[in-house]
Parts: structure tokens; C-alpha cells; sequence
């Protein structure tokens, strides 16, 4: 990766702004008390595949690149990065690796150069998006505090992220659909007698467990129901429509998904959530499940390897995955648009689960969670000083369904595609059918 500067310095100077910072804690005796805290609904919104560059290295305040880096392809010549709109889906590139050996190479042994070597990658793994084409999420961004330091929990793909954000660990390295046994999150829960939910769109990725989480999960209609009528549960999970990813007509942001659905999809979310009588007590958070092979900058550290699933250990660590475009929006975490504020400390999957187990007084999942090598998400909520007054976002209009072109017919012989989110149908609950 190289970067040409095209300003002078004594201009880069003057336009460089400062994020909006504020008293944090410094360990979790300077929390203040779990009941008294002021959260009682914490819900997690999980998108597709984009990485922090890619969405939002526009960032004024954060540790963010998108225009003036070049990378090499396969055969040593450098590509310069570029604007993907008005190319909203990207239907005529093939989707960027992101597997468990893909993620290497794009990582490239810390060089951060290697987004075009993956054999199936072409140059839009390092196009980007502005501010201007996803005007909802990144005023969210500017309004409230996002992170230039928040990794996905390991080098790999969707299934072993997801699972990861559910049990603080993974099963496997790649996208099966055999069934997890994993204890998670809604086990600890569940055991305390606190109130959860898991809100789908049209397929739940917690059909993984088989039937075991059905008591737990209702449609994303109910969702909206239950923000309305302030009867959301303590921890509620929100997901995205997954199916018709591939064919562009999903609103999760997996390309080929026209990204401007995702953005409609949020700012529905977001707005339930906070024009809803539960908004005062509310930390909604908005994270990616893994950079789907986009560029990014920033090279991912290691943390302690919960399992030895993952075989690319050193002294007992695991790689992270690349950095992924998340926000916390909440009254304990307004910022200022003109100087956004911006969080650097090591954060991954995670670290919303020891945020939940905080406040909820849970117990650890695996030795991830119950480590320091990555923050708590309660550090990140400033708690003695809420702003509850909500600031005035564009509306995102969802466009009309595209679907994208059909792809030439497979050859003889060749592997069947990616097993992805959609193709959680095959396994689902008998009896349950998918929401339209």
C-alpha cells in the first residue's frame, strides 16, 4: 500500500479537527453501579461485510484512508483506490474474498497491501464510499461516536464472526451450516432472567443452535411493534433481510446488495429505537460481522485465542480481523458533527458481549471476554453526562429492488459457491417458514 500526499503539510495542519473526548473510566471499579447505570436496553444491529475504510475512511476525526492509496495487483502493477458510486451494488465485480486464507493475504503479513492478490479479486475490493452516498449512517457516525480501532473477532469469514458475536468464540473457519452446540450469550441470559430477544427479517442465524433460541426470536415487524409500545426486551439482536444477497436485492450490505438499502434499514432501525419511549436508557449499536475483504489501513492485533479452532497462533493469540465500521449511537455517546468523536481503543465482537456481562452482571463466555486484550464497550459510554435530545438526520429512502444480471453458468467441474447467510433456509426449525 502507498499513499501520495497531496496537500502541504502547513494545510494538512490546518484541517486536521479534533475528536470530542471525554472523561472515561479508566477500569471497571470507575463504572458506576450496574442498576444505577442508567442502561437497561442495549441492541445490536448487524450488517454485511465492509470494512472501515471502505465506508468510512472519509472520517475527519478518526484514523481513516480512502482516496490517495494505491495497491498492487498480481502482477506488481499499484491500482489507486477510487469512489465506487454512483455503483451502489457492484454487480459487475465478483465478491471479494474474505475467507480465513484470503484474509492472509490481504493482510499480507502486516503490510496491509494485499487486497489485490486473492485470485477471485479484482479492484473493487479497494473501491470506497463517501460521505455524501450513505448520508444516514454517516451523519449517525458524526452525531455520536464511532471507533477507529474496533476489529471483527477473528480473520475469517461470516459464520465464525457471527458465531463469535453470539459465544465469544467459533466452531469452524468457514461458513457451514452444521449445527453449533457453543453455549452464548443466551444462555448467560437466560439463566440471570433477563430479557432477550433475537429480531429476524427473513432468516435467523440463530437457526444455527437448531430450535433451541425460538422462544427468544420474533420478526422484525414485532421489533418495530415492540419499540413503539416500549416493550422491548434488555438485550435485543436486529437483523437485516439476507436473502437475495447475491442477486442485490438484500438490505444487509453483503455485496451485491445495493448499499443505499442498507443504509433505508438503519435509519428505519434507528428511528424506532429512538423516537420510542425506551430511548433515554437505550446504547443501539451498529457493527459489520466481518471487512469482506475491502481495503483497510490499519493491520489487526492479536488477542487471546479463546479455542484452537484457529491454527495461526502466537503465544497463545489469535488474529483479530480487520477493522469494521461500527457506531454506537445513544445518549451516553452524543458527540459533535464538526469534530466527531472518535474511540482508539482496541475493541472487537467481544467487547459488546463484556458490555452486556457488565451490566447484566453475567459471567464470562471463554477467555476472550473475561481478557483485557480487548476493551469493554461500557468505556466507551460516557454515563454521568446522557444527551438524550436527538439530532436531525437525513431520511434514507430505500431505492427500488435491482437485482443484478444473472452470472455466466458455472463450468464442469467447477465448486459450488459460498455457503451464505440465505442459505440458513436449508436448515431451518420444521415447521418454520421464512419471513417474506
Amino acid at each position: 500500500m502507498l499513499r501520495s500526499c497531496r496537500l502541504p503539510l502547513a494545510v494538512l495542519l490546518l484541517c486536521v479537527a479534533v475528536p470530542l473526548t471525554f472523561a472515561k473510566p479508566k477500569d471497571k471499579h470507575d463504572l458506576p453501579p450496574r442498576a444505577t447505570s442508567g442502561v437497561d436496553h442495549i441492541i445490536v444491529v448487524m450488517m454485511e461485510n465492509r470494512s472501515f475504510d471502505h465506508l468510512l475512511g472519509w472520517h475527519p476525526t478518526a484514523d481513516a484512508m480512502q482516496d490517495g492509496l494505491a495497491y498492487p495487483d498480481r502482477t506488481g502493477t499499484l491500482q489507486p483506490t477510487f469512489v465506487l458510486a454512483p455503483d451502489y451494488q457492484g454487480c459487475a465485480h465478483p465478491d471479494p474474498d474474505h475467507s480465513w486464507a484470503g484474509g492472509r493475504l490481504d493482510y499480507h503479513g502486516g503490510k496491509m497491501d494485499g487486497f489485490l492478490l486473492p485470485q477471485t479479486n479484482d479492484t473493487y475490493a479497494i473501491g470506497y464510499y463517501g460521505e455524501h452516498d450513505r448520508p444516514f449512517y454517516n451523519a449517525l457516525a458524526r452525531a455520536y461516536t464511532t471507533f477507529d480501532r474496533f476489529f471483527s473477532a477473528i480473520l475469517a469469514e461470516t459464520y465464525p464472526n457471527r458465531i463469535f458475536m453470539h459465544a465469544a468464540q467459533t466452531d469452524r473457519l468457514e461458513n457451514t451450516l452444521d449445527l453449533s452446540t457453543l453455549p452464548t450469550i443466551w444462555d448467560r441470559l437466560l439463566e440471570k432472567g433477563v430479557s432477550a430477544r433475537y429480531y429476524y427479517s427473513d432468516v435467523s442465524f440463530l437457526w444455527l443452535w437448531g430450535d433451541k433460541y425460538l422462544p427468544i426470536s420474533a420478526s422484525y415487524g414485532q421489533f418495530l411493534a415492540d419499540a413503539a409500545a416500549d416493550t422491548l426486551p434488555s438485550v435485543a439482536f436486529v437483523d437485516p433481510r439476507f436473502v437475495g444477497e447475491a442477486e442485490g436485492v438484500s438490505n444487509d450490505d453483503h455485496p451485491h446488495a445495493d448499499v443505499r438499502a442498507g443504509d433505508a434499514f438503519l435509519a428505519q432501525t434507528f428511528q424506532a429505537v429512538a423516537t420510542g419511549p425506551a430511548w433515554s436508557r437505550t446504547v443501539f449499536i451498529v457493527t459489520y460481522d466481518e471487512w469482506g475483504g475491502f481495503f483497510d489501513h490499519v493491520a489487526p492485533p492479536r488477542a487471546v485465542a479463546p479455542n484452537d479452532i484457529d491454527p495461526d497462533l502466537v503465544n497463545g493469540q489469535a488474529l483479530l480481523g480487520m477493522r469494521i465500521p461500527v457506531v454506537v449511537a445513544s445518549p451516553f455517546t452524543r458527540g459533535n458533527p464538526t469534530t466527531p468523536r472518535v474511540d482508539s481503543t482496541v475493541f472487537d465482537h467481544t467487547s459488546i458481549l463484556k458490555l452486556i456481562e457488565w451490566r447484566w452482571n453475567l459471567r464470562p463466555l471463554t477467555a476472550r471476554d473475561a481478557s483485557d486484550d480487548v476493551g469493554n464497550l461500557a468505556f466507551a459510554l460516557d454515563l454521568a453526562n446522557p444527551e438524550v435530545r436527538v439530532p436531525a438526520l437525513p431520511p434514507a429512502i430505500a431505492p427500488p429492488p435491482m437485482p443484478c444480471p444473472p452470472p455466466p453458468a458455472p463450468s464442469p467441474g467447477s465448486q459450488p459457491g459460498e455457503v451464505g447467510l440465505k442459505d440458513l433456509i436449508k436448515i431451518a426449525p420444521v415447521g418454520l417458514v421464512p419471513t417474506p
